[in-house]
């Protein structure tokens, strides 16, 4: 397969520094050697590639806009989206597993938890070691979060969680599940809390859903809490309402926009192809 060369007609590439230029090549080159290969394969077979999360580690895509002393790249955000550009370019299921990780899962953790919780998590998930989802819409409430009926109550030194949570991308291969529940005796979307729920504590399980027409090398799951009791160090100290995931939501949108150009490229280059 020959190499891509890139898509510019925009002229994009003059604009961006040198340290820009070297993490999309260095990303491209890997997408071109090591993803390519095996991609068509899982896509067939429906299997998300996990053989790959430790490489991709090794690249320091898995939150590489937040700051290096929690063992991350420190990129910034140009560079940051042309990651998720080129992740893209060779598969939409793997853009959104680095996008989870990164966007959904460690910049909660940055945002909104202790310095205990970010010392504990974000060294070992950039590294690959901690794999993440997050637990956002439900069967019953995907563009309106707010209505949740996920919810947390305090009960003794912690909290017990009972809720579903679906379409939940790396559910089946995460260790851990950033989880938005309603907390206290109000329905209202003030009450939502994050809290970081590890994927084996009893009561939590992870159904992968069949069928799909689209994404079939990533991770799709249907998250169940029955009676899910967490320690009060679970909750993201400084979460609160509605605000708190769709900040994070922003977050991977911005790389989820630089991922449709990557798409945008893959498709117009395998067609120029076809036509020569």
């Amino acid at each position: 397969m020959p190499k891509f060369r890139g898509v510019d007609y925009y002229d994009v590439d003059s604009q961006l520094a040198e340290e820009e230029r070297m993490v999309r090549d260095t990303v491209r080159e890997w997408v071109d050697d090591a993803l390519m290969p095996v991609i068509q394969e899982a896509y067939i077979n429906r299997r998300f590639p996990r053989e790959l999360i430790p490489q991709m580690a090794e690249l320091g895509v898995y939150g590489a806009n937040l700051p290096e002393e929690y063992g991350c790249a420190g990129l910034n955000n140009v560079a940051y989206g042309l990651i998720m550009q080129e992740l893209e370019r060779g598969d939409s299921g793997i853009r959104s597993f680095a996008s989870v990780q990164g966007a959904l899962c460690m910049y909660p953790i940055f945002a909104f938890g202790s310095e205990e919780q970010k010392q504990e998590y974000l060294p070992r998930m950039a590294r690959g070691e901690v794999i993440g989802c997050f637990g956002l819409t439900e069967p019953d409430f995907g563009s309106n979060p707010g209505g949740m009926i996920t919810r947390a109550v305090e009960d003794g030194d912690g909290y017990v969680i009972n809720g579903a949570k679906m379409w939940i991308t790396n559910g089946s291969t995460a260790h851990i599940a950033i989880i938005w529940a309603k907390t206290g005796e109000s329905d209202e979307p003030s009450s939502i809390r994050g809290f970081i729920v590890p994927t084996d504590a009893p009561g939590f399980t992870a159904r992968d859903q069949k069928g799909k027409l689209s994404l079939l090398a990533s991770d799709t799951s249907e998250l169940s809490l029955q009676d899910v009791r967490v320690p009060a160090s679970a909750l993201l100290p400084e979460s609160g309402g509605l605000k708190s995931p769709l900040m994070c939501l922003t977050q991977a949108r911005y790389g989820i926009a630089w991922g449709a150009v990557g798409a945008a490229m893959a498709c117009y280059d395998e067609a120029l192809s076809y036509a020569k």
